[in-house]
């Protein structure tokens, strides 16, 4: 597929246009005097845009990347004289740019250089107010932004004839761009957005004595007019507007740092017309209003969720962002679905998928119910083609769907590892083979029984089954289910099901865990785990999760399983010391009612959703912040103090949850399927750690040490019950952690340099964190910037950095996966849904792919979400060697002196190696 995009040389990302390639080639032609046919020119096009796709196929190429690659076509093509011209024509330019900077750089000096007005007439550029903006607007950021070399940076940028918006454009260009030497232009260039935001929604350009005043006016109006023209809910109207509008903190704005005030404008602002019609502040009431709909001090209860999304201590997930308060309030993240063994059932089950993927639900399908390959369709004596061209039907409407443009297609397809088809699904990634067998925008993951895991452990036979010669299989879990399956495979031994195939559970593993490596597909979750600590075991099965592996529902072909979600960033709750436990507190006990207001608030797609989600008012509440969380504590990620944080601030999310919810029963009453839950029952989470184990057999190697006196929440739930079947998930939070400005979910740090696309160019950031201890130690400079960055990231060969640092900012590639999962399991003992754990792993070794899930599942755990591991570059970096100071620290391989500068791969092919 072509690329779309390209990287200008000013850092703007602009549509590829392959017509400029040929431009070029022919003034190079021109320039020899030679002669070349339009096919061959055609020919060298076409290598080009080969050579672009196959080195950016997930990112986009920058102008020289391009040009360099017609260099290497042209001489690969033969065509020397040519490519000769071409690298002179290049001279040519480069030298006519930066003969037309300096010029613009000694008129804008000068007072020279002429722009245009906002009313079009001509008018000379005065860069002393440059400077002015930048230092009015970035007072209170310190020292550390030095504005005088910003401006000549500026400068350095303009041409004659720039508009007002292209001189704005150049500000915010040149400040993100210093993002990358500290976190502090970061800020400020949130605020040069800001700036502009501002003109845009007011409609004039607002001094700073008068913001509050305009802001506030600018909310009352902006509710007014998008309740009377069809882009508000027309009940917003009736709130106290001057009530609302007086308790909005028009300060908070600059909380945001420049990713997360520019994906909120890209994404989430309403716009009508190409305009935007929100501030921030404006924006997070909207969604306030929209989720106190319901309530009856509608005024008060805005006013609280506001304080809380406003001082981001709790962001709800995108839906809700995107949809409060309109309309049409498709607020809800996730669907579940069970398709049945009946085409009417299938297809309508594709119609649901259409529907739900239009309002931005991520979704995850149960297929397992489908007959396999060869089974036999009714008395026609036609043969099943089994479910992966059903698969292949459901890749399509993702991508015919695609979502909204604020929130892309997602789709999860789970199969149970003893289905008769789990070796095609498992192919179904892959890059080679028929492609009419193939998934390349469906993410897959396998739903494993126990006793799968058991036979591998011990090295026996594992047979596979067609659904419709073992109806029930898929409904029972636990002993129930082993005791069925045995039943199974004696009846295929005495001739009683003809349609099975026996494999050794160690083959089928190996070849799970191969597919996964190179394909990152499909992930691995437990189906024992996930039923046997359900509390909603009396009324149904779960029978898979979400798209990211976080959400354990029960589906049926008369339930949709439906799942509301938002986290809490724990690093804004923690103080010197640990954590805010009574600022936690107040803000479970909020978030969890602004999720359970979306159950009774929220538009769904289709009636089997409507009837899941009322009956059984399912809800996720998450956390987010983890890593930062630990910065701020000074506490490595792999060390027993980390462990001893997540274990303790998991219990106090979970105990003030659990009672927010039943004092809502208390005051709503409980969900409607309340009774023999495992609530009503007395079992919580925690206790249900040892029911895994009991039905298991096999120990949980798991601490179950409480902190908290639980006896008031048993009370409590004993005497009213529960508001919300399910409390607790946590998700990726990938956008609304860019917003919030926060690490995301629960993940250690990926890099602590990286390159990030936003606002329609690329900026490069550095590990705030990591910028603040360099700099109380006198080490944050311009040389040590390089080296971080030389060493994509990684601390370990610079070797100024102390081991105490090192340690502290290890990178999820150099963090020990297993480490990670027994921080996951620790958190997972008070959660009753699951995690989205992301695994990243250096290396292909069959072994330590096999270690790590299998004490996954050992931990207990529910799920596990990708599979990520570096694919290494052309460049290797080894030693960073301050030769200078006559200086080198070597280290042994084992403990990670030699770095590769990597590229991650999740999902790629990779023919030339197996883990196993």
């Amino acid at each position: 597929m072509q690329p779309t995009k390209v990287i200008k040389r000013t850092g703007e990302i602009v549509e590829f246009d392959e017509e400029r390639i040929r431009n070029a080639i022919l003034k190079a032609v021109m320039a020899t005097g030679r002669k070349l046919s339009a096919a061959s020119v055609d020919a060298i096009v076409v290598d080009v845009v080969e050579d672009v796709e196959r080195q950016w196929p997930k990112s986009q190429p920058s102008v020289e990347n391009i040009q360099d690659l017609v260099e290497k076509n042209l001489v690969l093509a033969g065509h020397y004289e040519l490519a000769k011209a071409y690298i002179l024509y290049r001279a040519q330019r480069r030298k006519s740019r930066q003969e037309a900077r300096e010029r613009a750089i000694a008129e804008a000096r000068l007072g020279k250089l002429a722009i245009v007005a906002p009313d079009g007439s001509p008018e000379l550029l005065d860069v002393e107010k440059l400077g002015e903006l930048l230092r009015r607007i970035g007072e209170d950021l310190g020292d550390v932004i030095d504005i005088d070399q910003l401006v000549q940076e500026v400068i350095g940028s303009l041409r004659a004839g720039m508009t007002p918006e292209d001189i704005d454009e150049a500000l915010l260009r040149s400040t993100s761009a210093a993002i990358e030497r500290h976190p502090a232009y970061g800020f400020l260039a949130a605020r040069l957005v800001l700036e502009n935001l501002y003109a845009e929604v007011i409609g004039r350009r607002v001094e700073l004595g008068e913001v509050d005043s305009a802001y506030r006016e600018a909310f009352v109006m902006g509710i007014r007019y998008g309740a009377e023209s069809g882009l508000l809910d027309p009940r917003l109207a009736d709130f106290d507007l001057g009530l609302l509008a007086a308790s909005l903190s028009p300060e908070r704005d600059l909380l945001f740092e420049y990713v997360g005030i520019q994906t909120l404008c890209d994404r989430y602002l309403i716009r009508r017309g190409g305009r935007c019609l929100e501030l921030p502040q404006i924006f997070w009431m909207r969604v306030a209003m929209g989720l106190a709909l319901e309530e009856t001090d509608s005024n008060e209860r805005a006013m609280d969720f506001y304080e809380l999304m406003s001082n981001l201590y709790f962001v709800p997930s995108t839906p809700t962002l995107i949809y409060s308060g309109t309309p049409c309030p498709q607020l809800s993240s996730c669907y579940l679905t069970t398709i049945d063994d009946d085409l009417d059932h299938i297809f309508k089950s594709l119609a649901d998928n259409a529907q739900m993927a239009k309002w931005s639900g991520g979704l995850g399908n149960d297929w397992t119910n489908l007959r396999a390959t060869g089974a036999p369709i009714g008395s026609g004596r036609v043969e099943s083609q089994g479910v992966v061209p059903f698969l292949k039907l459901a890749n399509d409407v993702t991508v015919a769907i695609g979502l909204s443009a604020k929130r892309r297609g997602a789709t999860c397809a789970y199969l149970e590892t003893w289905h008769l088809d789990i070796e095609d699904f498992l192919d179904l990634r892959r890059r080679t083979g028929d492609e009419r067998r193939r998934t390349r925008d469906l993410n897959t993951a396998y739903w494993i029984p126990a006793l799968f895991v058991k036979r591998v452990l011990a090295d026996e036979e594992w047979t596979l089954f067609s659904p419709d010669d073992v109806p029930d299989l898929h409904d029972l879990f636990g002993q129930a289910f082993e005791k069925r399956y045995v039943e199974y495979e004696l009846m295929a031994e005495y001739g009683k099901i003809a349609l099975f195939k026996r494999i050794p559970a160690k083959s089928l593993w190996r070849k799970m865990l191969t597919a996964l490596f190179e394909t990152g597909h499909p992930w691995i979750t437990f189906k024992d785990a996930c039923n046997i600590r359900s509390p909603q075991d009396h009324t149904g099965v779960i029978r898979s999760s979400n798209f990211c592996t976080e959400i354990t529902l029960n589906t049926s072909v008369d339930e949709t399983a439906v799942c509301n979600l938002g986290s809490i960033d724990l690093a804004r709750h923690t103080r010197e010391g640990g954590l805010d436990a009574e600022r936690l507190a107040a803000t479970v006990k909020n978030a969890i009612r602004m999720l359970d207001n979306v159950v009774d608030i929220n538009f769904y797609p289709t009636p089997e959703a409507r009837n899941s989600n009322l009956k059984h008012r399912a809800i996720g509440l998450g956390i987010m912040g983890f890593q930062d969380a630990l910065y701020e504590l000074d506490l490595p990620f792999e060390s027993e103090g980390a462990t001893d944080f997540a274990d303790r601030a998991m219990e106090l999310v979970s105990y003030h949850a659990i009672l927010a919810s039943s004092r809502l029963a208390k005051e709503r009453g409980p969900y409607a399927s309340y009774g023999g839950s495992k609530w009503d029952r007395g079992l919580l989470p925690l206790d249900t750690v040892d029911l895994l184990e009991e039905e298991r057999g096999v120990a949980i190697d798991l601490p179950r040490t409480q902190r908290l006196d639980w006896t008031p929440v048993r009370d409590q739930i004993r005497r009213h019950g529960m508001r919300n079947s399910n409390l607790m998930a946590i998700a990726p939070t990938a956008t609304i952690s860019d917003i919030s400005g926060s690490s995301p979910g629960i993940e250690p740090i990926y890099k602590n340099i990286r390159v990030t696309a936003v606002g329609g160019g690329e900026i490069t950031v550095v590990n705030p964190h990591l910028v603040k201890d360099l700099e109380r130690l006198g080490l944050w400079t311009d040389d040590m910037l390089e080296q971080i960055r030389f060493c994509d990231g990684s601390l370990s060969p610079i070797a100024e950095i102390p081991q105490q640092l090192e340690e502290k900012y290890k990178q999820a590639f150099e963090t020990d996966p297993i480490c990670c999962l027994r921080m996951t399991a620790t958190r997972g003992k008070w959660i009753d849904q699951s995690q989205s754990h992301t695994i990243f792993v250096t290396g292909g070794s069959g072994q330590v792919l096999n270690d790590i899930f299998l004490t996954a599942w050992r931990l207990g755990l529910k799920t596990t979400y990708r599979l990520q591991t570096p694919v290494p570059t052309e460049v290797e970096v080894k030693i960073v060697d301050r030769s200078e100071q006559g200086e080198s620290r070597r280290r042994d391989d084992s403990a990670g002196a030699a770095v590769g500068v990597t590229a991650t791969r999740s999902g790629s092919a990779r023919s030339d190696a197996s883990p196993l």
